[in-house]
């Protein structure tokens, strides 16, 4: 290689690393509110005395439900308050059973696997469409709109782009807007989508896509899977979006069990602990 090829190389290698540090420091700009946010909340309601013991105190709850940290805060910061000194958060919620997964047996793996059905859930929509570029979609509770949860086959510049949607501009926004299955055949085309959206998916190479909101057994939107393909499409058939809808109907009612169930566990047992050690400090595993 001469040397003009390689100070080129050095260039480019350089350039791709400032993109990544610029990726990765608008991800912890996304987070780091919420998670000092959630902080203020239990500092005050538990008399810590630091913000690092209520980190502690989330990381407790995170490490023992298997909950990620930033759903641990989403919930807490738009959850209602506990009611005085009782250690039971939601003392009147109803447990109800599991739903069954026919696509996928994570769920039986632990009451905590919500990464490992949000993963079969893009794979089996994935396999249902003949793609191998897609993402899932969950509510963000704290702001509106949505945020990548899983993802595979797309680029880090896409996912940067894409980690919060707002409630429109995309046709996954559509789809969750209109609680049904939105096709785009032609990416470069349709009108759905804002311009700086439409340039972020053509330049990850998608050219077209489809979007199955994860509903409820009310009707109620709690998530997105979208599959995005490298040519335009002519339409999905009517058998692959009846197993489409299966895949997001169970998933959907999954989701919503695991939010009152193993989200809300988990922050009842924060609170207990947060009562049992109200004004000391608590260390981070």
């Amino acid at each position: 290689m001469s040397t003009t090829g390689r100070a080129a190389a050095a260039d480019d290698g350089e350039l791709e690393r400032l993109r990544a540090e610029v990726r990765d420091l608008r991800a912890r700009a996304r987070v780091r509110p919420l998670i000092s946010q959630a902080q203020g909340i239990l500092q005050e309601r538990y008399t810590l005395p630091d913000a690092d013991s209520a980190f502690a105190l989330m990381q407790r709850a995170s490490q023992r439900y298997n909950v990620k940290l930033r759903t641990l805060a989403d919930v807490l910061v738009t959850a209602p308050r506990p009611d005085g000194q009782d250690t039971l958060w939601f003392p009147e919620r109803v447990r109800g059973p599991e739903p069954a997964l026919t696509f996928t047996q994570a769920h039986r793996s632990g009451s905590g696997s919500r990464g490992a059905v949000l993963k079969a859930v893009l794979r089996s929509t994935l396999l249902v469409t003949g793609t191998d570029m897609g993402n899932v979609q969950l509510p963000d509770r704290a702001r509106g709109g949505l945020r990548i949860e899983q993802h595979t086959g797309l680029t880090a510049d896409f996912v940067d782009f894409f980690a919060h949607v707002g409630e429109d501009g995309t046709s996954c926004a559509q789809a969750a807007r209109d609680v049904s299955q939105v096709t785009v055949r032609e990416v470069e085309s349709d009108p759905v989508f804002t311009e700086p959206a439409r340039r972020a998916i053509l330049a990850a190479g998608s050219r077209a896509c489809h979007s199955v909101p994860l509903t409820t057994e009310s009707g109620l939107c709690v998530g997105m899977v979208s599959a995005h393909m490298d040519r335009p499409l002519n339409g999905l058939t009517t058998t692959q979006k009846k197993a489409l809808d299966a895949i997001g109907g169970q998933a959907g009612r999954w989701l919503a069990w695991h939010d009152r169930t193993v989200v809300l566990d988990a922050l009842e047992h924060l609170h207990a602990l947060g009562c049992a050690g109200r004004g000391s400090r608590f260390r981070r595993s």
